[in-house]
């Protein structure tokens, strides 16, 4: 496997498709092949790009969709959860299941980009780092 395969698995993952990068990531790390630091580079650029293009969605979302015309109750409850706790729950976007709508959520809301970006790519960068130690 390649470090492309790694970035696009990353990628990937990070959109609402699923992915498993965590699985080439471990597999790429017990190699040995590839240093531990370009590993978490490529797979935490990846995820992380991903997590924008996720929030550029919501971005996209917002024009068609403004958040004060929302009907679903659920909806405008996940949106709402996301304003109390701010930008800084950012930093949980690499769960499953919550992460990737999470960074749709703020881009819908039009929280500042690069706000977005440092706190998506911390997380996911620890996350990343966290698979490296068990793996390396």
């Amino acid at each position: 496997m390649s470090l492309w395969a790694l970035f696009l698995s990353a990628f990937i993952s990070s959109t609402l498709f699923p992915g498993g990068s965590e699985a080439v990531l471990a597999y790429l790390a017990s190699d040995t092949v590839h240093s531990p630091w370009l590993l978490l580079a490529v797979a935490s650029a990846g995820n992380t790009l991903g997590g924008m293009t996720s929030w550029g969605l919501g971005r996209l979302i917002a024009w068609r969709y403004p958040v004060d015309q929302l009907a679903k109750p659920r909806h405008r409850q996940a949106l709402d959860w996301l304003r109390r706790w701010g930008a800084p729950a950012l930093l949980l976007s690499w769960l499953p299941l919550i992460g990737d709508p999470l960074c749709v959520a703020a881009g819908w809301l039009k929280m500042h980009w690069l706000l977005c970006l440092i706190l998506i790519g911390v997380g996911k960068t620890l996350r990343y780092a966290g698979v490296i130690a068990l793996f390396a």
